[in-house]
C-alpha cells in the first residue's frame, strides 16, 4: 500500500508522513527532496534557475517514478503537485494507494508560513502577513478542486501527532 499526502504548502505533510513512516514501520519519501536529488539543485534554485514550468516537468517525472515503484512508501508531495500535469489522476490511477489531503485553515496556514516566507519561492516576494493572507486565499480556491478529490480529507490545524491518529482512523475506516 502507499499512502499519498497533500494539501497546501505548510500544512504539515513532511511532518506527518515522517510520523506516519515511523508508526507503520512503511519508507517515507518527500517528493520535493527526490526532486532536489534528480536535479541536483534545491528547490528554490530550480525554480529561479530554470522556472516553473521545468520544476513541474520534473516532479511529474519523479511522482511518476515514485508510484510505479512495488514497495510500500508513504509520499508526501508539493502543495501544488496534484494541480499539474496529469498529476491527480496518476495516484488516483494507482491501485492500493490511498491519497490524503491535509486540510488547513486560512488563519493557520498564514500563521504556519509567514515565518518561512524567504525559504518559499513562491512567498519570497511577499512582505505582510496580509498579503499573505491574501495569496494563500487565491490560491486555495484554486486547489481546493484538486484537493478534494483525494480518499481521505483531515483537519489538519492541529499538532501532528493528532493529524496522524486523524490520518490512521480514517484510513482504517475507508479500508472496510
Amino acid at each position: 500500500m502507499k499512502i499519498v499526502l497533500c494539501g497546501y504548502m505548510g500544512s504539515g505533510k513532511t511532518a506527518a508522513a515522517g510520523l506516519l513512516s515511523s508508526k507503520l514501520e512503511i519508507p517515507f519519501v518527500d517528493l520535493d527532496q527526490e526532486i532536489e536529488k534528480e536535479i541536483g539543485e534545491n528547490i528554490s534554485e530550480i525554480f529561479s534557475k530554470k522556472g516553473e514550468i521545468f520544476f513541474r516537468k520534473a516532479e511529474n517525472k519523479v511522482l511518476k517514478r515514485l508510484l510505479e515503484t512495488k514497495k510500500k512508501q508513504i509520499i508526501a508531495l508539493g502543495g501544488g503537485t496534484p494541480c499539474y500535469a496529469n498529476n491527480l489522476s496518476l495516484i488516483r490511477q494507482q491501485p492500493n494507494t490511498k491519497l490524503v489531503y491535509l486540510k488547513v485553515s486560512i488563519e493557520e496556514l498564514t500563521n504556519r508560513l509567514f515565518t518561512e516566507i524567504e525559504k518559499r519561492p513562491l512567498l519570497h516576494n511577499l512582505e505582510t502577513k496580509e498579503q499573505l493572507k491574501d495569496f494563500i486565499r487565491k490560491h486555495l480556491f484554486e486547489r481546493t478542486h484538486y484537493y478534494q478529490q483525494s480518499d481521505v480529507v483531515v483537519d489538519a490545524d492541529s499538532t501532528v501527532e493528532k493529524v496522524v491518529e486523524k490520518i490512521l482512523g480514517k484510513l482504517e475506516r475507508h479500508s472496510d
